[in-house]
């Protein structure tokens, strides 16, 4: 038996934040050392944080991330571990994303990332550069103040092995997982054992599946251990890095880190036989062939042992364990409740106000306020026993008091109290406003705990009719033209706006609060509404964040039943029977929003997919669904639909410019932001494609009735 500890971790890192990521790396390898592992691998440019975007365009960032790395070396942290460590590095110009490998206050190897992430979210070939010199190695020469620590004036950087006396280790670095001839397949050929990933990925609303069944087959085939490390948290934009650091051997997950945590560092231990993955790999002949003829990796050899030579009863191989997996309704609840709670305590805000309608989509952001309201109460009041509990824990309460104006023996009593400081919601009611929505508001707001206000805003809206009649000598009304319902509809939406942010500036003022800090105001569009645009621009559409503004109206009503019945509010119960409506229009108008809309939310959903991840224009998705929907419309009526569709798609296409940031959950996601790039002034007639699609439903009905009649023909 040849057993080693190997460690991982999550972290939760912050764009820039140099001090802040060195202290959590620091306290992530003290740890590691405490669990007994001999090897530590962290994030994806875990110095500088993943999300510089821009900033790694800056020296600075590259001279900064240097002196913390020097920081590491020069104490005695690398003593006795290999500690791997993501970097941004700048090399004969060209500026690289490397991973550092560091062992005994020196500098092993710098391995700059392969394959880049340039798609969905990532644009890593805009602030880097790839190594396409693979199989090399060149001499990197290493700053002044690096080399008084280190002794060393150059050091390696490439494609290389860390060769110790008991067994090889090589990285790969997050993307390069994904690709379909991964580093991970030669190296393994070329005997490295042991293989990590620093990784800097995001959550996805049920992709962790993809990323586990990655990272089991990159040694179900080739035997070997796999360590993933990630990020988890916020770290400054609209992404969600969901943790899940684990390691697998042999095709089997034995350690798993948590996918959603307010911890600041989660560091994932297990103890492997390397004789195990030795014995797995000479089993398979094929195996072997390939080996024998594969190309040699150039070996950094290093003078240390991985193996624990101590013999205890206790020291055995950790054993496989079924992967946890959320359902994507607890998902819902968790990652962005995690994603809030780290935006405010970084923002140095005082909490969050929310409009809220009675309706389900601002009752699904309440709630998520709710959870992560729970999150924190759980957290910051269980037992800690270990170093590790107890440094988040203390950093979890300093953070929390800090925000809520407590001092330092405060502890919360209840996760309604946490919410009745940090959360205020507000129903702007107005004539076509009913009881039912404003009963359920306020109810719901009541089982949350949170502060809550009933404001009436006919007022508002007079006075902004008055305005207008009185220079214009015009009395719109709903009852006239279209443009004169929407625009009475309108001003009732925006003024909510408005509103909102007067009162988050002002509300802890009135409320008497120490500090007296302002709310960031929540948005609650969802993402299908804003997909068709159907919602003002500059509504309460409009504000700081929205946490479900890339969560379709399908996953919502899921979740409203999940926490429904799982996180004791119980009137998004009644709410889900509720037909969602704006009640912007008088109520005996009965207006809900699939009527106004011309479509339900089931198809705008599948839309949604077929336009963005499908990749389909609108005679790809009329051929696609002309077969899907064939039992439930005639290819007319489909034409019509996806005509439809697009056109409101088109004509409201400049709204996604201004969405405010949200959580990004969905792959179908139209924020404008980085993730859907397209033009926002469209030729809505689409004259071409809908005179192809005009083409297409004449041939499919002909052909149609030519099967018909073969058919009466038959009986």
């Amino acid at each position: 038996m040849h057993l080693v500890t190997l460690a991982t971790c999550n972290l939760d890192q912050w764009s820039l934040d140099f001090e802040g990521n060195l202290e959590r790396i620091k306290q992530s390898i003290i740890i590691a050392k405490q669990k007994g592992a001999r090897y530590r691998l962290g994030p994806e440019l875990e110095i500088s944080g993943y999300g510089c975007q821009d900033h790694f365009l800056e020296t600075d960032t590259y001279t900064h991330s240097l002196e913390c790395l020097a920081e590491i070396l020069d104490s005695d942290l690398t003593e006795d571990i290999i500690v791997d460590i993501g970097i941004p590095i700048m090399h004969k110009g060209v500026r690289y994303n490397c991973r550092m490998i560091l062992h005994d206050r020196k500098i092993l190897l710098i391995r700059p990332k392969l394959f880049l992430a340039n798609d969905g979210n990532y644009r890593e070939t805009r602030w880097f550069c790839a190594w396409v010199k693979r199989y090399e190695v060149e001499e990197f020469v290493l700053p002044e103040f690096i080399q008084k620590i280190t002794g060393q004036r150059t050091v390696p950087i490439g494609e290389a092995v860390i060769g110790l006396n008991d067994t090889d280790i090589a990285c790969e670095t997050c993307e390069e997982l994904f690709t379909p001839n991964s580093p991970s397949i030669a190296l393994g050929l070329d005997g490295v054992e042991i293989i990590t990933n620093g990784s800097g990925s995001h959550h996805t609303l049920r992709k962790l599946n993809t990323r586990v069944d990655l990272i089991k087959n990159a040694t179900t085939k080739n035997g070997g251990v796999y360590l993933y490390s990630n990020q988890q948290g916020c770290d400054g934009d609209r992404l969600y890095f969901d943790g899940c650091s684990m390691i697998a051997v042999n095709g089997c997950v034995v350690a798993q880190g948590s996918q959603f945590s307010l911890k600041d560092v989660e560091v994932v231990t297990a103890n492997i036989d390397l004789d195990q993955v030795r014995a797995f790999r000479h089993k398979i002949a094929s195996r072997s062939v390939q080996a024998a003829e594969t190309r040699e990796f150039k070996r950094i050899r290093v003078d240390f042992t991985l193996l624990n030579a101590k013999f205890s009863p206790k020291f055995v191989p950790t054993e496989p364990i079924d992967v946890f997996y959320h359902l994507p309704e607890e998902e819902i609840a968790l990652g962005p409740a995690c994603w809030l709670y780290d935006y405010l305590r970084r923002s140095g805000q005082g909490g969050y106000f929310l409009p809220l309608s009675g309706g389900a989509d601002s009752a699904a952001t309440a709630a998520i306020v709710g959870s992560m309201c729970q999150l924190l109460f759980k957290d910051c009041t269980k037992e800690a026993h270990s170093y590790e509990e107890k440094y988040n824990k203390i950093m979890l309460l300093k953070d929390l008091r800090r925000i809520c104006g407590k001092d330092d023996n405060w502890v919360p009593s209840s996760d309604k109290e946490i919410a009745n400081i940090v959360f205020v919601t507000c129903y702007m009611g107005t004539e076509n406003s009913s009881e039912q929505t404003k009963g359920r508001a306020k109810k719901l707001a009541e089982e949350i705990g949170c502060h809550h206000l009933d404001v009436n805003i006919d007022p508002i809206i007079s006075s902004f009719r008055q305005v207008f009649e009185k220079t214009t000598n015009k009395s719109p009304t709903f009852e006239g033209s279209n443009q004169q319902n929407l625009a009475l509809q309108n001003i009732q939406a925006r003024s909510r706006m408005v509103l909102s942010y007067f009162y988050a500036q002002l509300i802890n003022w009135v409320r008497e609060m120490t500090p007296s800090k302002n709310l960031l105001v929540l948005s609650s569009a969802n993402l299908d509404e804003s997909l068709r645009g159907y919602l003002t621009k500059y509504d309460c559409s409009s504000a700081d964040l929205n946490p479900i503004g890339s969560i379709s109206k399908t996953d919502i009503k899921k979740f409203l039943f999940y926490a429904g019945n799982n996180l004791g509010y119980s009137t998004l119960l009644d709410i889900l029977k509720a037909k969602p409506t704006a009640e912007l229009t008088p109520l005996e108008t009965n207006q809900t929003d699939e009527e106004d809309m011309g479509m339900t939310y089931d198809e705008l959903s599948r839309y949604g997919t077929l336009r963005k991840i499908h990749g389909l224009g609108p005679v790809g998705m009329f051929q696609k669904l002309a077969f899907e929907w064939r039992d439930r419309c005639s290819v007319k009526q489909v034409s019509d639909k996806v005509k439809h569709f697009f056109r409101c798609y088109a004509i409201n296409r400049h709204k996604m410019t201004v969405l405010t940031p949200s959580y990004h959950s969905q792959e179908y996601n139209c924020d404008d932001n980085r993730f859907d790039l397209r033009q926002f002034l469209y030729n809505v007639n689409f004259s071409w494609q809908f005179k192809h699609m005009d083409m297409l439903v004449k041939r499919y009905q002909e052909e149609q009735n030519q099967e018909d009649l073969l058919d009466l023909n038959k009986e």
